[in-house]
């Protein structure tokens, strides 16, 4: 399966020439994960940091800027799992605007215990879950 969320570029995203500002895209890759998350795995960060204790932090970010973005367009978001390791994912996240790529992404999350700030194992239940994103 690929998860896929429409985003809106607002004028807070943009810089002065009118187009997103290339530290934005993280932010908006970020609010995409975290709609997965709540969306398609049913868990929520709030669920997944104060219940189960786990976070998962991004330890790589790649990006390809390929086309500008701007105020007032509309991004559509396809977010797959590449990989799945022992305690990390690597996530593909395609960008576009009207059938055009904008930004390709590709980050590495780790699952960590809230506790101790380390890595932990993915389990059975979550590389379940995981798995039905897997390209």
């Amino acid at each position: 399966m690929i998860f896929r969320k429409r985003k809106n570029v607002r004028f807070s995203h943009c810089d002065p020439a009118g187009i997103v500002f290339y530290p934005r895209y993280a932010e908006l890759c970020n609010e995409v994960v975290e709609d997965w998350f709540r969306e398609a795995l049913a868990v929520d960060f709030h669920h997944l940091h104060e219940k189960l204790g786990l976070g998962i932090p991004v330890v790589r970010f790649e990006a390809d800027f390929l086309h500008p973005s701007t105020y007032g367009e509309e991004l559509d978001f396809s977010l797959n799992v590449v990989e799945i390791g022992n305690a990390s994912l690597r996530l593909r996240l395609l960008l576009a605007c009207d059938g055009q790529e904008r930004v390709r992404v590709l980050i590495k999350v780790a699952m960590i215990s809230m506790d101790s700030m380390r890595a932990v194992e993915i389990d059975a239940g979550w590389r379940k879950k995981f798995t039905d994103f897997l390209e």
